[in-house]
């Protein structure tokens, strides 16, 4: 993507407000300030970076909680002195432990693939050792790929007949171990749609 020169921002204002909304949900995670060193460090690092008004210096969200704000867009009003940066939270955004500051749950209503994937990324962060995804996780890629192989001749098998159900599940199966090789390799579902956008919105 494109970043907004600083020159096109306002800072002469003093601090401008930054909105955080989530690319993938839309949902609004949190307000923060900038100054233009903030800015810039939120280029250089593309991750997030405000200027702390009680520490009086610049904060990374994510710096002690590991929860970072991955930059993705980054859009500016008609004054040119406020932002909106849509990122990609690597987990709860609030220093309370909520998804957003707004205490609002920040699962995807756009897609439940969104959802789905950030299960994933919540059992593997958490080493849940109950959990199906984190023991296929820790076995390492792999045995991942062998298992999404299984799975699509488990689909093609069931495509050859006509038991409708088995083959929703089959695919659904399919998908499921899909998102955790993404995972595995550090691959968002988003970065494949924007592949598949485009091929197909800009031909």
């Amino acid at each position: 993507m494109k970043y907004l020169k600083k020159t096109k921002i306002d800072f002469k204002k003093g601090l401008i407000p930054v909105i955080i909304q989530d690319i993938k949900t839309d949902k609004v995670l949190m307000l923060g300030y900038m100054n233009e060193e903030a800015y810039i460090k939120s280029i250089n690092d593309k991750k997030v970076t405000f200027y702390s008004r009680s520490k009086k210096r610049l904060w990374t969200k994510g710096e002690v909680s590991k929860n970072f704000l991955l930059i993705k867009d980054i859009l500016i009003d008609c004054d040119q002195d406020s932002l909106l940066i849509k990122a990609e939270p690597t987990g709860p955004i609030c220093h309370k432990g909520t998804d957003t500051c707004w205490k609002e749950s920040n699962k995807s209503k756009k897609n439940f693939l969104f959802f789905l994937e950030n299960l994933i990324s919540d059992r593997i962060r958490k080493k849940q050792k109950n959990s199906y995804i984190y023991k296929l996780s820790k076995k390492g890629i792999n045995r991942i790929s062998q298992k999404l192989g299984e799975e699509a001749v488990e689909v093609i098998i069931e495509s050859k007949d006509n038991n409708q159900n088995f083959f929703l599940n089959e695919s659904a199966d399919l998908l499921f171990h899909y998102l955790i090789l993404l995972h595995k390799k550090g691959i968002s579902i988003q970065d494949v749609i924007n592949i598949l956008e485009n091929r197909y919105l800009k031909s």
